[in-house]
């Protein structure tokens, strides 16, 4: 157990709290009583359970991008469920469909794809440690959307345990819950374990570009021309705007 529950008198604790991205800008005078980072449902239930018994809130960490600080803060005395075990990756090129755990990230996904097929892909963010999570809950807009739309779009089932320890699915939670997990967030209405989501078919090869200029090679004026026809050029292109000061050490490669 040693390894599945963190309290602030273990030497780990501070380590597995710091271990994602956080916004420094967000502080609070309560830390977590206790961090569980389970490896199976049965845990999970455990804790919610035990939380609830003890009056404590339940923040509930994928990936820990979370710059509003929703999944590593609180007001009240808390616990946080860490989902970093929870990575499982289940491919099916013949259904074109995957089962993913919320504790694995974008680039474990893409990964695991690209292993099983050349022509299969999913529709996501860009950034690879990003859990999954909390990036479908939340809609998940990516580098395909105007062609496939969001993450949320596609995804097909999902596994969520309720504040009461309940396992269901998306026939058994009905299609009002399953509708507002996708896109509502998902801590709003349980904790997601899993999605079930459609693998979507692209080309073996694409091409990507990158156009580089500064304000004196008329960059207003050609960020102005793209307001225009962002939303109007082919859906199998996609327009992306960076804009960044000429000293920064931010790159596009």
């Amino acid at each position: 157990m040693s390894q599945i529950i963190y309290t602030p008198k273990n030497s780990s604790y501070s380590t597995i709290l710091n271990s994602f991205e956080s916004n420094l800008r967000i502080t609070s005078d309560f830390k977590p009583s206790i961090i569980f980072t389970p490896i199976d449902e049965s845990q999970i239930q455990a804790a919610i359970h035990c939380s609830k018994k003890h009056g404590l809130q339940i923040r509930i960490r994928s990936g820990g991008h979370d710059y509003e600080g929703l999944s590593y803060i609180s007001e009240t005395p808390f616990v946080i469920i860490d989902l970093r075990n929870l990575t499982s990756i289940s491919i099916d090129t013949e259904n074109k469909t995957a089962w993913i755990q919320a504790g694995a990230t974008l680039g474990e996904v893409y990964y695991r794809i690209a292993e099983k097929s050349k022509t299969l892909a999913f529709v996501a963010g860009v950034c690879p440690t990003v859990g999954v999570g909390g990036h479908f809950s939340g809609g998940g807009y990516g580098m395909m959307s105007r062609k496939f739309g969001t993450a949320a779009d596609n995804i097909i089932d999902a596994k969520l345990i309720d504040a009461n320890g309940r396992i269901q699915d998306r026939e058994s939670m009905g299609e009002n819950l399953f509708w507002a997990i996708r896109g509502g967030g998902g801590t709003s209405f349980g904790l997601i374990i899993s999605w079930k989501v459609k693998l979507l078919d692209i080309p073996v090869k694409v091409t990507v570009f990158n156009v580089t200029r500064t304000l004196e090679q008329n960059a207003a004026q050609l960020i102005y021309k793209w307001q225009h026809i962002a939303d109007k050029v082919d859906d199998n292109l996609l327009l992306r705007l960076f804009l960044r000061s000429s000293e920064s050490p931010f790159r596009r490669g």
